[in-house]
């Protein structure tokens, strides 16, 4: 009971970070939202979870294991409630950023009780129902999510979580025994608040940055002056504070597995959330398919993704981790090369497949990743190693995300200028200009998707000339945190 207790507060987290991709067109004509307002639904989710992972283990040292639980489903329960209520596009915005805070500690929480109520030599296996759990998200949330909105309504992408998570509330608060907080860890307020205001500060400039038209105003001077204050802080209080006393470990970054380690899952995180926020609104709001037949599509992406890590893990101490990691990109990157080919005319299959070879790709990059990261690593600094590895793939999903849509808006108005000036108007007539404008924006945007496409192309196949700086993980290393960083 405890198992799937914990399970279905995983499953509402993960299924939260997917579930609302194919709802955004329908959110962004009832929000009154422009195309990269919309996209905030998913980065603020992201932004949020990503400041507040690393609080996990203050929180429960401070409060008890249980009891931070139960407030964490509570709390993103009722912030599920208010998204599905938003009647603007600050409201979810809001509303969303509860829903990160809240549901930050879901995962990690969930791995550590269910390695806590089985004994050593059951833990692969407590791991492997933990990750499948984890996986089920990224698959079912795009199906779930396309179903909802076409049947319903899209704030139904948000009310589901509420039964799911009322049973799981009822579980953990009735068969988690409690545990005694121990109040034994230092909380680095002045640090957690430097960086939390320098990752908001970057989130916003992105996010707002082509609207303001960049450094044309006032505003995005504020935000990069703003995360350029607080990133300086936050270094030069890092750099003063002794070790274990900080809310981030300097000597982190002496280890070059580590360190390579977080510019990998920064790129995954780009390329993998990236992906997914691009593919609804092309196949819905510039092909016009409904939202269910979205969500059919894109799901199988998970699949493989979930397929590629059952596998993998039996790879990971036989061979090379990076030889596993250099096919893994090389999987991710044709995947996006075969996607910077669409064109207007697509069929379900062009879809279906580079998704599931991208889900491939990167499952075969998740645990070898993340095993060579923390091969090197000292057994005392893994915890604060996986938050930190955690917050960076969040960072570089928002980062992502931002800059697709940000490159999608400007390439879109940059070709259609440039197609404009190369049609021959014979007809004058009024709807005959509006047609013709209609199939030259169709057309615009279409290349400027493909343009992003080819982006995470290059960016991905950039990447694998640096698995030189990885040294081979050693055949003895733990594969606790590597499950860990995988799957969270």
């Amino acid at each position: 009971m405890i198992t799937l207790s914990i399970m279905l507060a995983t499953i509402i987290q993960a299924l939260d970070g997917t579930i609302a991709n194919v709802a955004l067109p329908h959110m962004q004509g009832s929000l009154s939202a422009s195309q990269d307002q919309i996209t905030w639904v998913l980065t603020s989710f992201i932004v949020a979870a990503a400041i507040a992972t690393p609080l996990t283990g203050w929180l429960c040292d401070r409060f008890g294991q249980k009891n931070v639980f139960l407030v964490s489903v509570a709390g993103f329960t009722v912030a599920s409630v208010l998204c599905g209520l938003s009647a603007t596009l600050g409201e979810i915005v809001a509303a969303r950023l509860l829903q990160g805070v809240f549901g930050a500690a879901l995962v990690p929480l969930s791995q550590a009780v269910l390695l806590d109520i089985n004994p050593r030599e059951k833990h692969g296996s407590a791991m492997a129902v933990w990750g499948m759990g984890v996986m089920i998200g990224p698959i079912l949330g795009p199906t779930l999510g396309g179903w909802l909105t076409d049947s319903y309504d899209w704030r139904w992408v948000f009310f589901i979580n509420v039964p799911v998570g009322a049973m799981a509330f009822y579980g953990i608060w009735k068969y988690i025994h409690p545990t005694p907080a121990a109040r034994s860890m230092r909380f680095d307020a002045f640090g957690f608040a430097t960086l939390s205001l320098a990752i908001g500060a970057l989130q916003m400039l992105l996010d707002r940055g082509e609207q303001n038209d960049w450094f044309a105003a006032t505003e995005t001077w504020i935000e990069a002056a703003v995360l350029a204050l607080s990133l300086a802080w936050f270094v030069a209080h890092t750099a003063l504070t002794p070790a274990g006393k900080s809310f981030f470990n300097y000597r982190l970054l002496k280890n070059a597995n580590y360190v390579s380690g977080l510019l990998f899952i920064f790129i995954v995180g780009l390329v993998l959330f990236a992906t997914r926020a691009l593919t609804p609104s092309l196949l819905q709001g510039l092909m016009g398919n409904p939202a269910a037949l979205a969500g059919l599509v894109t799901a199988p992406s998970g699949l493989g993704t979930m397929v590629a890590m059952l596998l993998v893990g039996r790879l990971v101490g036989r061979y090379d981790v990076r030889l596993l990691l250099a096919i893994g990109f090389a999987v991710t990157a044709f995947s996006l090369w075969q996607m910077s080919g669409y064109t207007l005319v697509l069929s379900a299959a062009d879809i279906v497949w580079p998704g599931v070879i991208q889900g491939l790709g990167l499952g075969l990059v998740f645990v070898p990743l993340s095993a060579a990261t923390f091969a090197t690593l000292a057994p005392e600094m893994r915890a604060e190693g996986t938050a930190i590895y955690s917050l960076v793939r969040n960072i570089g999903s928002s980062v992502g995300i931002a800059l697709v849509q940000t490159l999608l808006v400007r390439n879109t108005q940059t070709v259609h200028a440039a197609l404009v000036a190369r049609v021959a108007v014979t007809d004058t007539a009024p709807d005959a200009l509006a047609l013709l404008n209609a199939e030259v924006t169709r057309q615009a945007s279409m290349i400027a998707y493909v343009d992003d496409f080819w982006l995470m192309t290059l960016l991905t196949l950039a990447v694998i000339p640096l698995l030189l700086l990885v040294r081979p993980a050693a055949k003895t290393a733990a594969p606790a945190p590597a499950g860990h960083a995988a799957m969270d």
